[in-house]
């Protein structure tokens, strides 16, 4: 790993561990500090700053830091887990914000291909574009999830910003994207040109209140992520601290600490961004809340199950559904109960397997099956193709 684009967590973060209790996260990280640079060998998550926020559309020159994320996380306590964990540092803002880009697509491209899952903390949004960038040469499709309470999707004629990051993931080559899905967008925060946009490319949105009504109805979604990215500004007011106060309405603490856990779950995640941090004095709340999201992510990834190998079909339980003249196959996994459903209309490109591919479900997906109602999530993919 080169830490070239990385500068070292403060040396008074550091020094603070010594008062902590022998049993907290801080005790056990590998940290990158003046003297260590951490060998990730056998490390699984990466915890990452990046200390960028100029193309956030609210940017007035403020000074960014990660400090009281750093101090809140260091002093929890660990789960049940067996994954090692690591804080590279940070990348500092670059001359210009496309040299923080070009930094960040390094360093998370490096990780990846180490099969290590960067844990990015970051300012505006639109680092998720390079996020995004990262895995150009790793894999030709990308499923981005993001939990927001708008799309981003803005004006992709214009400068990229935190609110149009994701005009300029569709329309640049190379076209990596395959999926978008927004979670717990709120529709007075999107034009209805962006919401007709949706819609017209298929791509997957869930609303605040359906979400909050059923949580679980995010596990598939996430399932089938690659990149999760994660605006702080989608969690209501009463939750956070001064600066960081956005809306009277979004998830609450509970909610958003189990969407994460749920991104952790998934096999497919492979990194994972949460962004729209505004530090200020008064920031206990949001440091403690942005410290329990990492904390339950990294739990969620230490309680991975591996049920979506299928090359041995004898661990699944296989269903065929005719509903109007469409043939549906569900499967179920024996180890998890976890359902997927077969889309025979695509190819893989770069694999050897036979079967086709298999997007994440819900049981209730196949109950409505059997009543003759197709899953949205299906249909959306049947038409993108």
């Amino acid at each position: 790993m080169d830490y070239s684009f990385l500068t070292p967590v403060q040396e008074r973060l550091v020094d603070q561990l010594e008062l902590q209790h022998s049993q907290t996260i801080g005790k056990k990280l590998s940290i990158h500090t003046a003297d260590f640079e951490p060998n990730l060998e056998g490390v699984k998550i990466a915890i990452l700053g990046v200390l960028e926020s100029r193309n956030s559309v609210d940017y007035i020159g403020e000074e960014f830091q990660l400090t009281e994320i750093r101090k809140a996380f260091y002093k929890l306590f660990p789960g049940n887990w067996t994954h090692e964990i690591a804080d590279i540092g940070d990348i500092q803002s670059g001359k210009t914000v496309e040299d923080t880009y070009f930094a960040l697509t390094e360093v998370v491209s490096s990780l990846i291909k180490l099969n290590v899952i960067p844990l990015i903390i970051g300012g505006s949004q639109d680092l998720t574009y390079a996020n995004y960038r990262a895995y150009d040469k790793i894999s030709s499709m990308i499923n981005i999830v993001n939990i927001d309470k708008s799309f981003d999707l803005g004006d992709s004629s214009k400068p990229i910003t935190n609110g149009s990051y994701l005009g300029k993931i569709i329309l640049e080559q190379p076209y990596n994207l395959f999926n978008y899905t927004a979670l717990g967008f709120q529709t007075y925060f999107n034009s209805q040109e962006e919401i007709d946009l949706m819609e017209k490319l298929y791509f997957e949105s869930y609303r605040l209140g359906e979400i909050t009504a059923s949580i679980r109805a995010v596990e598939p979604v996430l399932r089938d992520a690659d990149v999760v990215t994660l605006d702080l500004n989608s969690v209501q007011s009463s939750e956070v601290s001064i600066k960081q106060k956005y809306s009277p309405n979004g998830f609450n603490g509970r909610e958003i600490c189990a969407i994460s856990r749920y991104a952790g779950i998934s096999n497919k995640v492979t990194s994972f961004g949460v962004y729209e941090y505004s530090p200020s004095l008064d920031d206990e709340a949001t440091s403690m809340l942005v410290a329990q999201i990492m904390w339950y992510f990294i739990e969620g990834v230490n309680c991975r199950v591996k049920d979506d190998d299928f090359k041995d079909l004898s661990s699944y339980l296989k269903f065929t559904v005719l509903v109007e003249s469409e043939e549906l196959v569900f499967f179920k996994s024996k180890k998890t109960g976890r359902w997927w459903i077969e889309i025979p209309f695509l190819e893989y490109s770069n694999t050897k397997l036979k079967q086709h591919p298999l997007l994440a479900c819900t049981h209730e997906d196949y109950v409505g099956a059997t009543k003759g109602i197709v899953p949205e999530r299906w249909y959306k993919a049947y038409k993108k193709n």
